[in-house]
């Protein structure tokens, strides 16, 4: 999934500005978080409130290592939220959660630094 965890990496191709518009990142709040024990890699699965015109949306994320699951639900996170739905095992994850890694590579969400509406879009 991740192309590559290396800080050091060169960016990638250039694109346009309507390319980066066709990318739909949203905030939204998590509602809901259970263990995904039938991951093959430590996930959790969430349930994101993206507020009145998309709604709660599930995703798969692969956060354990920084992000303890009895710390989630209230939490505001940033998603794609225009991929097409993705069977990961059991779970269809409707969003893609967004994170970066530390610097071990375990993943670190995306967060707004104060409260804001959810269904805000990135721009």
């Amino acid at each position: 999934m991740h192309v590559t965890h290396d800080p050091a990496a060169a960016a990638a191709p250039t694109i346009d500005f309507d390319t980066f518009l066709a990318v739909d990142v949203r905030v939204g709040t998590i509602v809901d978080a259970k263990p995904f024990p039938e991951a093959r890699k430590p996930a959790w699965r969430l349930w994101i409130d993206f507020g009145p015109a998309i709604g709660v949306r599930k995703s798969s994320a692969q956060i354990t290592e920084n992000h303890p699951l009895e710390s989630l639900v209230g939490q505001q996170v940033a998603a794609v939220v225009n991929f097409p739905p993705r069977q990961i095992g059991p779970v269809v994850s409707e969003v893609l959660t967004l994170g970066f890694p530390d610097a071990d590579g375990k993943v670190v969400l995306v967060q707004p630094s104060k409260p804001v509406p959810n269904g805000g879009r990135l721009f």
